[in-house]
């Protein structure tokens, strides 16, 4: 299996890797993952790895050891999820695993996938605008592999009893008065275009606090320093007390966040975690399709930019979706 590293890629794949483990209980799957400069936990990603082999082709020699050991495992299925982007790197990398069956696109919505002859087994497919769990569910429909609409509802992060544990003393220690709700933030996101600005999250922050003297958890990572201190700046000055949610690892962090009232999020890695966790969210989009990303649970909506860019979002829409939610018994 080869995929894209990022987080929301890996958690919306989670429909292949259970069809592949539902229809073959005692298949062992391997994940393919380039190099990064920064630590994937993935198997707390993802349950159903057995292991993760990591493409490194900083040199001649790295390139030959994960050549070496793609292939002694004699694999006879690979698979392509080609759901974002038709990557030609991938395609090469089944050939030369020896796989058997190599499965993936012949063309997705009438663009040809130019890397199709590395496959024996594809299929044109017309996704138009479909969430990115079904795409990849779809292409080991190819095997036979498939999952009830019940079976995809319930893919969630699994969380240990350590991370339960972890995520209730969390709250009662920050959090100790029951009757006040929990609002979390996350103004930060990887890609700059899907940043709503700073002053948007200031403003919501106070005029939701000054409706329901709610506590304020604040969620960041190692690059949103920039985005999340003139927001501590803003709120200290403002005397309104906030705990911070800096780089937690993924699964207590999803603990946390299914514990919360509500979640507001720009479209990034943190969304998906709050979404597979069954928190109840509000996401944010920009230029990316949430018809396609955004988390579709009971309790999760989104707000979608009328334009490519998010800070078209005009701050009391989401207030009042954010209202709604709050005072709203069914959520």
């Amino acid at each position: 299996m080869r995929q894209h590293n990022q987080i929301g890629d890996m958690l919306c794949s989670l429909t292949l890797y259970k069809a592949l483990k539902k229809k073959y209980p005692d298949a062992r799957i391997t994940l393919v993952a380039a190099k990064t400069n920064y630590e994937i936990p993935f198997f707390d990603i993802n349950p159903y790895l057995d292991r993760v082999i990591i493409f490194n082709k900083s040199s001649i020699k790295t390139i030959i050891g994960f050549i070496r050991e793609l292939r002694s495992r004699k694999y006879q299925f690979c698979f392509i999820p080609s759901t974002i982007v038709l990557s030609r790197t991938s395609h090469i990398l089944s050939w030369i695993s020896g796989s058997k069956v190599r499965v993936g696109v012949k063309s997705i919505d009438g663009k040809e996938n130019k890397s199709q002859k590395y496959l024996n087994l594809k299929s044109d497919f017309k996704w138009g605008e479909k969430h990115q769990s079904v795409r990849n569910l779809e292409i080991v429909k190819q095997i036979d592999c498939d999952l009830s609409e019940e079976e995809i509802n319930s893919i969630k992060i699994n969380f240990g009893k350590e991370d339960i544990s972890f995520a209730k003393d969390f709250i009662l220690t920050n959090f100790p008065d029951q009757k006040k709700k929990i609002i979390a933030f996350h103004p930060g996101a990887g890609k700059e275009l899907n940043v709503w600005n700073y002053s948007n999250y200031i403003d919501l922050i106070k005029k939701l606090y000054g409706d329901f003297n709610n506590y304020v958890l604040i969620t960041s990572g190692w690059t949103d320093n920039n985005i999340v201190e003139p927001i501590w700046a803003e709120l200290r000055s403002a005397n309104i007390e906030f705990k911070i949610l800096h780089n937690m690892p993924i699964k207590r962090l999803g603990a946390i966040l299914s514990l919360v009232d509500l979640y507001i999020t720009n479209d990034t890695g943190t969304m998906h975690i709050a979404g597979y966790s069954g928190a109840k969210m509000i996401s944010l989009f920009g230029p990316t399709n949430p018809a396609e990303w955004a988390p579709n649970g009971i309790h999760q909506k989104y707000v979608k930019s009328k334009t490519n860019d998010i800070n078209e979002i005009a701050m009391n829409d989401v207030y009042s979706l954010a209202k709604t939610f709050l005072t709203d018994n069914k959520n």
